[in-house]
């Protein structure tokens, strides 16, 4: 069984360093195609919640999608909810990896967040 949920694009050189690195630290994973199968409304609710980042945090500024669909100059103007939905209708907004043991959450990968989040020691 998966100890670990990663949200994220296997295309995408830094999703790959991120799931090398946590199966390196003895990590079960369960992959989740983040275009294809992007997270629900409620779960983005709660990765949210459990990550104690700010939603804005969660949104893949430097995508393509961002930028086509003018989020940088609309995003402070939507509700919550309308973040969430957008968000779950577009997987490659979303900032990733995004991990999980459905306790803590972590998005983006970094080696020394991810070594204090996620090491076994």
């Amino acid at each position: 069984m998966s100890d670990l949920k990663v949200y994220q694009y296997p295309k995408c050189s830094t999703c790959r360093s991120a799931v090398k690195w946590l199966k390196e630290a003895g990590h079960e994973l369960e992959l989740q195609h983040i275009a294809e199968q992007p997270p629900t409304v409620e779960e983005l609710r709660m990765l949210v919640k459990h990550s104690g980042l700010p939603l804005k945090k969660f949104f893949n500024t430097s995508g393509e999608v961002y930028r086509e669909l003018g989020l940088k100059d609309k995003l402070a103007d939507l509700s919550e909810d309308e973040q969430l939905a957008l968000l779950s209708a577009h997987g490659m907004l979303i900032k990733r990896p995004v991990v999980t043991d459905g306790k803590k959450v972590t998005v983006g990968y970094k080696e020394d967040q991810y070594a204090e989040a996620w090491s076994n020691a």
